[in-house]
């Protein structure tokens, strides 16, 4: 059986990709490897094995298209309005908080936020297929 271990998404900055994910969802640098024209950053947190992988190829002045196929990455939170008052409060501009309810039913809670790269974030309340 696979076990999903990281997606990489590629930035421009380091230093303000590392700063955005280190205040908004703990992660820490696990490992970082340099090389002649890239540098490769593994972020991680105690909650999950699962790591980001931060791609930053050297020589890059312009922002990446992101394209039309890229949607999201997903995390879970225990208490999604305090995320999003902290979000505030770091200045990270959450948007709102959504109740998403289709037929009636609570599926999910949640928030995006975007990172200094564009790339969309979904913050969710753990509980039911979240948990």
């Amino acid at each position: 059986m696979a076990k999903m271990i990281h997606s990489m998404i590629r930035v421009l900055d380091e230093a303000r990709s590392v700063d955005f994910y280190a205040r908004a969802f703990g992660l820490e640098i696990a490992e970082r490897l340099e090389f002649d024209d890239f540098v490769l950053i593994y972020l991680s947190n105690d909650e999950t094995g699962f790591e980001l992988e931060l791609t930053v190829n050297k020589g890059q002045e312009t922002p990446y298209d992101l394209g039309s196929g890229y949607g999201h990455l997903a995390v879970s939170v225990t208490d999604l309005a305090a995320e999003h008052a902290r979000f505030e409060a770091e200045g990270l501009k959450p948007r709102k908080m959504v109740a998403f309810r289709p037929g009636g039913s609570l599926l999910a809670k949640f928030f995006f936020v975007a990172d200094p790269d564009g790339y969309q974030i979904e913050v969710i309340e753990r509980g039911g297929r979240f948990a």
